[in-house]
């Protein structure tokens, strides 16, 4: 591996340039961004060495990732597999895979292709927010691990360790499924929380200054780029449509009962949420603990 191209300059493709760049000095970066200034900004940061177009880039690659949004990884992926060298490994970081997969489930050229989830980032978005060590600890996810070749998910996996991963093995529907819950429901409900408390803010001229760490931890996610969630949310719509359900209904239930003045049923629903607290420990301490 010696010619890594990133296609999507931000915060996702950013952070492994650094942390690549640094385990091996001797790989040269390669970037491909529709975004001249993401461009520029690369370029100054040291996360690419050169930007070219998307064909060139390709076309001198040995290991390449997709950082774009989710669309258009699926748009591009039949066209890359068409185009790149024999010997290069291609790897999508998207945030859904059932669609990803079928689109290039009977291609020719499949087993070159990595079905790959890092869950990490930050609400932050394009070069300049990347993050040295922003993997270390996380959770990667590998989707449909027996249609990629031997090599590549070999290459892959010496990626993701590099980055500092922990890995495991899903098939894309159960992916999309559980991270419709764990990541897009969350994202969903911070976006609109925000749009809550700006509409309370037309009434209600102080409200932000009374906004401490609590308000804003809750609504961090609400500034993460549509570009990129739009397309989540299209891609896995059946379930975070089902999430969004169970959510709506614990919150009618708790209206219900704040309404009723029952102050005993709005108890309990918080004690069982406190139920939460173990497995929020038991995430901190995998993410301080060395990759294995």
């Amino acid at each position: 591996m010696k010619v890594v191209t990133i296609v999507g300059l931000g915060l996702i493709g950013g952070s492994i340039a650094k942390d690549l760049r640094k385990a091996d000095p001797a790989l040269t970066f390669i970037g491909v961004d529709k975004n001249a200034e993401n461009d520029r900004l690369a370029l100054q940061l040291n996360l690419v060495d050169s930007v070219l177009p998307l064909k060139e880039a390709v076309a001198a690659s040995d290991l390449i990732f997709l950082a774009i949004p989710v669309t258009a990884i699926r748009q591009l992926l039949p066209h890359l597999l068409d185009i790149m060298p024999s010997q290069a490994v291609l790897i999508d970081l998207g945030s859904t895979k059932s669609q990803l997969c079928k689109a290039v489930e009977e291609h020719p050229n499949r087993q070159q292709f990595v079905a790959a989830h890092p869950i990490a980032g930050t609400e932050n978005s394009g070069p300049a927010a990347a993050l040295e060590g922003l993997y270390q600890g996380k959770m990667n996810i590998i989707c449909e691990r027996e249609k990629s070749s031997e090599e590549a998910l070999a290459t892959a996996l010496q990626v993701f360790d590099t980055l500092g991963m922990n890995t495991i093995f899903m098939q894309p529907e159960d992916h999309d499924k559980q991270v419709a819950y764990i990541s897009h429901l969350s994202h969903v409900s911070s976006f609109l929380l925000g749009l809550t408390v700006l509409d309370a803010e037309k009434d209600e001229k102080n409200i932000f200054t009374l906004a401490g760490s609590g308000f804003a931890s809750t609504v961090r996610l609400a500034k993460s780029s549509p570009d990129m969630w739009a397309p989540i949310f299209e891609q896995n719509s059946q379930f975070l449509s089902q999430a969004l359900s169970e959510y709506i209904f614990y919150l009618q239930r708790f209206q219900q009962y704040l309404q009723n003045n029952d102050q005993e049923k709005l108890y309990d629903m918080m004690k069982q949420a406190n139920k939460i607290r173990p497995v929020l420990d038991g995430i901190t301490q995998a993410a301080e603990a060395p990759a294995k």
